[in-house]
């Protein structure tokens, strides 16, 4: 058995790493962390000022979801955008936000359902602000409630792999090709129809939002001044 010191070491760790890996997946999905850029675990540990072991375990949950690429003795690269495999990503996230919808709908005890309904409301006022980094936050505050209100740990740990490289496509292309308003209307009206319990209402809000984020990322595409 684990000491309490152990275990309260244990805990410190976790919560660091959690830190880390939140702060991360979000500099990278914003671009703050550029598609390309070779970045260095020495130079992240100084940047966010936490130590280098749980900046490292954050790397390799980065690594597992796509994000970066850790190449041995030459860096940490972060990965490109290819609007052709955000195509075939989306054909997957499909059909498992439609299991989380369906799921949650089902499975969401009070507490959660209510987090639902305030997820949308802040949604709803982050894009009517125009605040794109609020607006991600909320994102990524309604991908982490839909997969714990499903009670599905498989599901939750498959959507897991997707929900970041989706986040950072989006935002890097929104200004030049996304409603963002309507955007925001479709993930708000997501989270209240999971709220409310009805499963199949709950997939029809997915294939609404999915049908428009296939639309978007088609659009990329035909852009003439996209990011590359």
């Amino acid at each position: 058995m684990a000491s309490p010191n152990r275990k309260s070491d244990l805990s410190i760790r976790k919560s660091l790493t959690t830190t880390a890996y939140e702060q991360l997946e979000e500099l990278i999905v914003t671009a703050e962390l550029e598609p390309g850029a070779i970045l260095s675990e020495a130079t992240l540990v100084e940047q966010l000022g936490i130590g280098r072991t749980p900046i490292r375990e954050a790397l390799q949950k980065l690594e597992r979801e796509g994000l970066i690429r850790i190449m041995p003795r030459k860096g940490i690269e972060v990965t490109d955008l290819n609007p052709a495999k955000q195509l075939l990503m989306l054909e997957l996230r499909r059909d498992l936000e439609k299991l989380l919808a369906r799921s949650g709908a089902l499975r969401a005890t009070e507490e959660e359902r209510t987090a639902f309904i305030v997820i949308a409301d802040a949604m709803a006022e982050t894009a009517a602000a125009g605040n794109d980094i609020a607006f991600i936050r909320q994102d990524y505050a309604l991908n982490q409630l839909m997969a714990q209100a499903a009670h599905n740990e498989y599901a939750s740990r498959a959507i897991g792999l997707i929900h970041g490289l989706a986040r950072r496509f989006w935002f890097v292309h929104f200004k030049t090709t996304a409603n963002m308003p309507l955007c925001s209307s479709l993930h708000a009206n997501l989270a209240r129809e999971v709220a409310q319990g009805d499963p199949e209402t709950a997939a029809t809000a997915v294939d609404a939002l999915m049908d428009y984020l296939e639309e978007f990322t088609r659009a990329t595409l035909r852009a003439p001044d996209r990011p590359t």
